[in-house]
């Protein structure tokens, strides 16, 4: 019986790993506790937001296809959505996080906080593609 070695158990495979952590781990110690929480949130978030960027381009495809009773019907899923308790907290809560990430020009407080979210945001951006 043979058996076929794990990917991450390879050499090449722990030498990445073991980079990516080494690069992670300041960056993760380097961020305010508002971006920590930040974060966490949008984590909690990424479904929601990707049904909703979803959503938002079946809308528009259907009006662009003049389908009326589709883009109807989309927009109600997507509306839907939006009165959830759960997420409107959490949005809530993002809302206030954010102003107190940025100062009042909005620059960020800590450049370690944007390029963290940011990052989060770009990776969330295309696991929804």
């Amino acid at each position: 019986m043979s058996r076929v070695p794990a990917p991450w158990r390879s050499r090449p495979a722990r030498l990445a790993l073991a980079a990516l952590l080494a690069l992670a781990a300041p960056l993760a110690l380097a961020l305010s506790p508002e971006a920590k929480e930040w974060l966490a949130i949008t984590a909690k978030l990424e479904p929601v937001q990707c049904e909703k960027r979803q959503l938002r381009r079946q809308i528009v495809l259907a009006e662009a296809e003049n389908r009326a009773a589709d883009a109807k019907k989309l927009r109600a899923r997507a509306a839907a959505l939006g009165r959830d308790k759960e997420t409107a907290r959490l949005e809530k809560r993002l809302a206030a996080l954010e102003a107190r990430l940025l100062d009042s020009q909005g620059r960020p407080r800590n450049a370690e906080d944007l390029d963290a979210i940011s990052l989060q945001q770009r990776q969330a951006f295309y696991r929804c593609e």
